[in-house]
């Protein structure tokens, strides 16, 4: 027991969590709640599609070329307008990807649909589709455009997510 008498003495004189730790966790969750907003949802009406647009925005950050390249070769959109379209934030990736998708699917340019998009960025994709007259059939398509792009980026689609009908 006497050998455990100078640790004893010096954790008691070891500062220990009070108030002002107490106040330092609070804080910092409030800071960390205020510092990570809800990202925006692309809301084609379409779950598996949301979430694998919203996976895209990851993507294209970190491979910001491939995701360009892909867009340009298997949809057709011309390099300049998708560059553009990206540049500086001005749109999401995935929302890039979805207009080009969208465009293609519906015999149209990307072009168009970017620019329908841009008239009204706070609509939901499902709006902007309903404006476009898109049969709801086009999903389908795009759900199978989008399984082949994450084949050619050898990115596993997420085995929580249902599978595209």
């Amino acid at each position: 027991m006497r050998a455990l008498a100078p640790v004893v003495t010096i954790l008691a004189l070891l500062p220990g969590p009070g108030p002002a730790y107490a106040q330092d966790v609070a804080q910092t969750a409030a800071d960390a709640s205020q510092a990570a907003p809800a990202r925006p949802q692309p809301r084609t009406g379409d779950a598996w599609i949301d979430a694998r647009l919203l996976d895209m925005d990851d993507y294209a950050a970190r491979h910001g070329d491939a995701f360009v390249d892909e867009i340009v070769r298997y949809h057709e959109a011309p390099r300049a307008l998708v560059e553009g379209a990206l540049a500086g934030g001005a749109m999401r990736p995935g929302d890039v990807y979805f207009a080009c998708a969208l465009a293609q699917a519906t015999g149209r340019s990307c072009r168009t649909v970017l620019d329908a998009r841009r008239e009204d960025p706070a609509a939901g994709w499902d709006a902007i589709a309903a404006q476009l007259d898109v049969a709801p059939a086009v999903y389908r398509r795009i759900r199978g455009d989008i399984t082949e792009s994450y084949v050619r980026w050898a990115r596993p689609l997420d085995s929580g997510a249902s599978s595209p009908p």
